[in-house]
């Protein structure tokens, strides 16, 4: 009992430290690590005749951006709910991002984006941004994999308010239209994210890959005074 209200004192309870740190590990590698390995290949573009009507909106850089907070929270709410919940979605997460890891490898994308000449803020970021992001390893996307992730989580969170649930639900619409309104993304990554972020949660459930993490965290765990965990 003393262990469980310690890890409710948390924000990020012991349990919750392995799977996260992995999250982040496997992004890593998923997205950087195959860049570099399929940089002197040649890239598919994947668009359809459908995305040249899709207009540049750079304001959507702020949606954009913000996923990287959707996620932070998200994942520790995630985490947060209980040691079973939380290695299972974030299991599923990483499996996920294997299979996105295993299509980066197989089929690298690339797509043309827009000169962006604006002198506004919304302008200067997205800039900012396609400096920093090359137009590589777009299918699936990464952003509405994780932010489906975030979403799906959302629903199964017991100890945060349904309110959060609907909030979820309009900013990864959102995320999803800002990926190819800012044209980091062609229309096809987004349900191929999806079905990823699908996949891999599947896959956790099917095979109980959530039992993992649970057991290198008995394995990890240090004893407490007197000889209890």
């Amino acid at each position: 009992m003393t262990k469980l209200k310690e890890n409710k004192r948390r924000l990020i309870p012991r349990y919750a430290v392995l799977p996260l740190l992995s999250v982040l590990v496997m992004n890593f590698v998923t997205y950087y690590l195959t860049s570099c390995l399929t940089a002197a290949r040649s890239h598919v573009q994947m668009a359809l005749p459908l995305d040249a009507r899709v207009p540049f909106v750079p304001a959507f850089i702020v949606v954009y951006i913000l996923a990287y907070v959707q996620w932070g929270i998200g994942y520790v709410l995630i985490a947060r709910e209980s040691e079973a919940v939380g290695s299972r979605i974030l299991s599923g997460e990483i499996l996920a991002k294997a299979i996105c890891l295993v299509l980066f490898l197989a089929v690298p994308t690339t797509m043309v984006r827009p000169e962006v000449s604006g002198q506004d803020a919304f302008s200067w970021l997205t800039r900012l941004l396609y400096r920093a992001d090359a137009p590589v390893n777009l299918f699936p996307s990464l952003h509405c994999l994780a932010s489906w992730v975030c979403l799906r989580g959302a629903w199964q969170l017991k100890r945060v308010g349904p309110w959060y649930r609907w909030v979820s639900l309009v900013f990864t619409l959102l995320v999803c239209c800002s990926v190819v309104l800012v044209k980091q993304h062609v229309l096809v990554d987004i349900p191929a994210g999806v079905l990823a972020a699908e996949a891999g949660q599947y896959l956790a459930k099917k095979w109980r890959t959530g039992r993992f993490f649970e057991f290198l965290n008995r394995r990890t765990a240090r004893p407490t005074a007197g000889g209890t965990a």
